[in-house]
């Protein structure tokens, strides 16, 4: 029990710190910023062009901004430190691999959770001009956070694999537009693996969530594949080891 409490110490010691990090330079701001400029407006188009109040817009074209922002936001929390050689002083101290990965990880999270939090006031706007249905408001939130874990993961697993924070970019990006477009080829594959294929997109179980239906299943895979990619990411940092 005390090594557990120490370890989630040092996780969250990580994530403290990579978050007042984030604040301390222009990243934060600029992500936040862009971010909240894009999803106001496609919410204004919906709301004053098209005449509708509804938040449909805003939840289909978030998914489009995380393929953007969240490399955005990952390419440096590895990459970074092993250019500047500042992983080996974290790996130094008492801090384990998984640690200092998760730490990064939570971090991240969180501040996209931040980004999400002034769209509230637009969720808001639309409950004052009539009566919503709140299941799928709060549907599409929750599908947008999970969603995001599962960008974040893998633009981190990116990060950890090169020391050049604009390839580390670039490779999280591939990897979160490979992931989004799964269910969108279904197409042109054979129709004994669509089945497959379709469950490993993102956007499959996102638009499932975003609907107010909340699946297990759809929970567990976001919860598998976040997990998979921060393990990947624990082993590519363990390689230097090797």
């Amino acid at each position: 029990m005390n090594a557990l409490l120490q370890r989630t110490r040092h996780t969250a010691i990580i994530a403290g710190r990579e978050l007042r990090s984030s604040f301390n330079s222009p990243v934060a701001y600029v992500v936040i910023v862009v971010f909240l400029a894009i999803i106001g407006y496609f919410h204004s188009s919906n709301l004053f062009l098209l005449n509708i109040a509804s938040m449909r817009m805003t939840f289909e074209f978030a998914p489009l901004a995380f393929l953007f922002i969240i490399p955005a936001i990952t390419m440096r929390l590895i990459a970074e430190e092993m250019k500047t050689g500042t992983i080996e002083l974290l790996t130094t101290k008492p801090l384990r691999d998984a640690e200092v990965v998760l730490g990064k990880f939570l971090a991240a999270w969180a501040l996209i959770g931040l980004a999400l939090v002034p769209t509230l006031i637009y969720a808001a706007t639309i409950a004052s001009l009539g009566d919503v249905d709140a299941g799928p408001i709060i549907g599409g939130y929750l599908g947008l956070v999970l969603m995001a874990a599962v960008y974040i993961s893998l633009g981190l697993f990116a990060s950890s694999l090169t020391d050049n924070q604009i390839i580390a970019f670039i490779l999280g990006f591939l990897l979160c537009f490979i992931f989004f477009m799964l269910d969108k080829v279904l197409m042109y594959l054979p129709s004994f693996v669509t089945g497959t294929v379709e469950f490993l997109g993102t956007d499959f179980h996102y638009q499932s969530i975003a609907r107010g239906v909340v699946d297990t299943r759809d929970l567990i895979y976001f919860a598998s594949v976040a997990g998979f990619a921060i393990y990947l990411t624990v082993l590519s940092l363990q390689r230097r080891t090797w």
